[in-house]
């Protein structure tokens, strides 16, 4: 018997989220299939989105030579750049498009030997304070850019550190500052990653760059965007046991029955990239109905409160995030976030569908 954690990906709800997010921008959108589509697999969420996305986005070369192997001919821009001269040449060689965010990069671009010209996103820091040119030296940077004979076109951009929290005003802020910037230079802008689609009107521009809203999690703790969850991290109950009144389960005894306690044990752990952390009552599904985690994460199962469940046994299929239980939950209650949970899962078996209702197999 196969093992039945799985994780069902539904290819349809991945391009009604862009969709989504193309509509709510207004214009074109990148979509960001970096860290492997989040989880979700490149190659198959980039065919899926062949044809309707206006373009791509990857964290690094190799990210990009993945997909133009697998047919993915539409533009595919490298958020982190370019590392070194060889890397240039291939970025011209598979019409690649890159960021240039500081001064050796735009030194490798001037000195390549490329004869394409290469589209070039200049990256401004306008307030996150992370990677990019600062604003004094944009129009200079822009100026060899566009004097550049490797460079075909330049796209201003600049990315938020704070557009997922709405009464702040450090959104607005860093959309000033990139308008003074760049006031006086010619060329497309982005701004808006999934957040800034969703809730900063004023950023969105040329080109957005949605990420997690792709996979269907909401950047904001009560979202009302009508978002599909993607991914279905599912797995079954592969054996049951009773605990009585002052039983503990599991390592660190982190649960100790108050009630005679029905327990199901499941196929899936942190090593598979579920929460260790995630703590008792965290909410899981169980044949559609909701129940919770009580014990520790193992490395290679978890254990399911079954106790008002009583039609659950062996074999029930258990949904750890999804259609019934948010991955934003899991992650809030866990500490951490969706983009790292989703991004971790691995050692499941992925499943494309459209319909992610049926069972794990």
């Amino acid at each position: 018997m196969t093992r039945p954690a799985v994780a069902r990906i539904d290819l349809d709800a991945l391009r009604h989220n862009y969709a989504l997010a193309r509509q709510l921008h207004g214009g074109r959108a990148l979509a960001v299939l970096k860290a492997d589509a989040y989880g979700h697999g490149s190659t198959r969420c980039a065919q899926a989105l062949q044809g309707l996305a206006d373009a791509f986005a990857v964290a690094f070369l190799e990210e990009a030579v993945t997909l133009r192997e697998a047919g993915i001919d539409a533009p595919i821009l490298i958020l982190e750049g370019a590392f070194d001269a060889d890397e240039i040449e291939t970025i011209a060689r598979l019409r690649l498009w890159t960021v240039v965010h500081h001064e050796t990069q735009l030194k490798l671009l001037e000195g390549a030997a490329a004869r394409d010209g290469v589209h070039v996103w200049l990256k401004v820091d306008s307030g996150m304070g992370r990677a990019g040119f600062a604003l004094k030296d944009v129009a200079r940077v822009h100026g060899r850019l566009t004097t550049c004979r490797h460079v075909a076109e330049v796209t201003l951009m600049t990315h938020f550190a704070r557009a997922d929290e709405p009464d702040s005003s450090a959104t607005a802020a860093q959309i000033a500052v990139f308008d003074a910037a760049t006031r006086s230079l010619p060329g497309p802008r982005s701004l808006c990653n999934s957040a800034g689609v969703m809730a900063w009107n004023r950023g969105r521009r040329d080109w957005a760059r949605p990420g997690i809203m792709l996979y269907g999690a909401n950047p904001f703790p009560q979202g009302t965007h009508d978002l599909r969850p993607v991914m279905s991290l599912r797995s079954e109950v592969f054996a049951t046991r009773d605990l009585m009144p002052g039983d503990a389960l599991g390592y660190g005894a982190t649960f100790v029955a108050e009630r005679p306690t029905r327990v199901g044990l499941v196929a899936l752990g942190y090593a598979d990239g579920y929460p260790r952390g995630a703590p008792n009552g965290t909410p899981v599904s169980v044949d559609g109905t909701r129940t919770h985690l009580i014990g520790r994460v193992s490395m290679d199962m978890l254990t399911v409160d079954l106790t008002d469940l009583p039609a659950s046994g062996i074999g029930s299929i258990v949904e750890l995030w999804g259609s019934d239980v948010s991955v934003a939950d899991v992650a809030q209650r866990s500490g951490t976030i969706s983009y790292e949970l989703l991004c971790n899962v691995k050692r499941v078996r992925r499943v494309y569908a459209a319909d992610p209702s049926r069972g794990p197999h």
